[in-house]
């Protein structure tokens, strides 16, 4: 919520330099294209996308070229390119590094977000962008601002803007300027949709409703729940701040903060996922942590003018993910994981007291080794079981995409029951009607048209003995029954459907 709002502000903010007078229409122009970003979300981004591309080119061409005239015209700024300089800051204002650390940081986020869109674009893509075109246009208008400054004696209001002539040329830098903050905060959004959902694939956020955009990218979504959040976030924080001077401070510890806590995450990826020995792990992973907690602690002080705003956000995101994993960590260890075997299963069926009956039953089950309850169930009470049974477990592996060839295992149990395992990545939507179609495909004599689908309906109730604080019990019953049901997740035909109440006290 902070990126959109910081860069759409400090874009509208250039209203000023053309037009000292359009000052009180900063923060509505803010707002407005604040709103029409998060409007625009549910139309998906594939016919704009086509030109964020050329825009930024355009952008970054012009970063690039302002900047080297400023160069041009005063190259001693040049010397700063000699580390020399940083070594006599050091030595000369020791005090001084923490309050520089804290400034300096604004030139380099954005960073901190790139992994979001890696599995949008890839590593190739993004490291040519960087390189070729990025990193040389930021380098020199930096070096082009500096330049200015120099040659004016410090006094300078918004050198961004002002190393732009004024007329024409400063308007179409500061149009520029919103289209870029408008295409970044695309970026950002479209980023925290595919976050949450692989947070809801891995099981560590309460399922939302997902709609897709694009029938041939699917990595292109949109989630309403979040974009309406991150909408009302967003212009909140405007409001609050009104400017982005003042939003720096919030800014500059989001951004230090989630790349210290990267660092830490890739360090358990790369010992426990990819099994990297330590001595080729905490070499790599000091050396990114030195600058990381360097930046992070040149930022604390900004806590109490605004910093305190991303930590507070995501603590809250904390608090909802640890109760939702721990709720269903606890459920599922006091529920599903005990109950009867398979063997077990297939002589309940082939008792006298069950009678078999016509078509087929698809019961979801959350243990692809286990039983589900609502089968128990809806046997106990109605003594009947259709003549074909599938027990169908969706499984989401910790990767992002699974091959076709690897995204469903079918085995029969006995008795006409069979049970079936979907793989999906993290990245990915399971369809449950399409695996109906391969599991018909796999030899299971069933008729997806006529399959019925059983589902448990979890009634959350507190004051058990689970492993949870109180105040976590009641937030997870919360959360529950304001998630997604899994029969409207799974996008199944609702006459198709029966539902059975577990009550489970936490």
């Amino acid at each position: 919520v902070i990126t959109p709002a910081i860069s759409v502000l400090s874009a509208a903010e250039g209203l000023t330099l053309i037009s000292p007078a359009a000052e009180h229409w900063v923060i509505p122009f803010a707002c407005i294209v604040l709103a029409g970003i998060f409007w625009f979300q549910s139309k998906g981004s594939q016919t704009i996308g086509r030109i964020y591309g050329p825009i930024m080119l355009v952008w970054f061409g012009s970063l690039g070229a302002l900047g080297l005239w400023q160069v041009i015209q005063t190259p001693i700024v040049l010397q700063a390119l000699n580390p020399w300089h940083g070594w006599v800051l050091l030595r000369d204002h020791p005090l001084q590094i923490t309050a520089l650390l804290g400034a300096i940081v604004l030139a380099i986020t954005g960073v901190e977000a790139i992994y979001a869109d890696m599995g949008h674009f890839g590593r190739r893509a993004i490291m040519h962008a960087w390189y070729l075109v990025a990193l040389p246009g930021l380098a020199l208008n930096y070096f082009g601002q500096g330049a200015y400054v120099l040659s004016h004696g410090g006094l300078v209001e918004n050198p961004f803007l002002a190393i732009a002539p004024a007329g024409a040329i400063r308007l179409g830098v500061m149009v520029l300027s919103v289209l870029a903050a408008i295409i970044a905060s695309q970026a950002l959004i479209s980023g925290t949709f595919s976050l949450i959902r692989s947070s809801i694939q891995l099981g560590f956020f309460p399922r939302l409703k997902i709609l897709h955009t694009n029938a041939a990218q699917q990595g292109q979504i949109y989630i309403p729940l979040v974009n309406a959040a991150l909408a009302f976030g967003s212009i909140t924080i405007v409001l609050m701040f009104k400017s982005s001077s003042s939003l720096a401070a919030a800014y500059g510890i989001a951004v230090t903060s989630a790349m210290t806590v990267t660092t830490f995450a890739f360090y358990l990826v790369a010992r426990r996922a990819w099994k990297w020995s330590l001595w080729k792990t905490i070499p790599l992973c000091s050396l990114f942590a030195l600058v990381d907690v360097g930046f992070l602690y040149g930022n604390l002080h900004k806590f109490i003018d605004g910093g305190w705003l991303p930590l507070a956000i995501g603590a809250g995101l904390l608090a909802v993910m640890h109760t939702w994993k721990s709720g269903k960590n606890e459920i599922f260890r006091r529920v599903y994981a005990n109950g009867i075997t398979e063997e077990e299963l297939a002589d309940i069926a082939s008792s006298s007291y069950v009678t078999r009956v016509r078509g087929t039953a698809v019961f979801m089950a959350g243990n692809p080794q286990g039983t589900p309850l609502v089968l128990l169930h809806h046997v106990k009470a109605n003594k009947v079981l259709h003549e074909t049974v599938v027990l169908l477990s969706v499984v989401t592996s910790e990767v992002p995409y699974v091959t076709a060839d690897e995204r469903l295992e079918v085995r029969e149990i006995g008795n006409g029951i069979w049970r079936a395992v979907a793989h999906y990545g993290y990245m990915e939507s399971p369809d449950v009607a399409r695996l109906i179609e391969q599991i018909r495909e796999a030899g299971v004599p069933l008729k997806p048209s006529e399959a019925t689908y059983y589902f448990n309906r979890e009634m959350i109730i507190t004051g058990g003995e689970a492993r949870m604080w109180e105040w976590q019990k009641h937030f997870y019953a919360v959360l529950s029954r304001n998630a997604r049901q899994a029969r409207d997740y799974y996008q199944l035909p609702p006459m198709q459907i029966i539902e059975v109440g577990l009550p489970i006290q936490l």
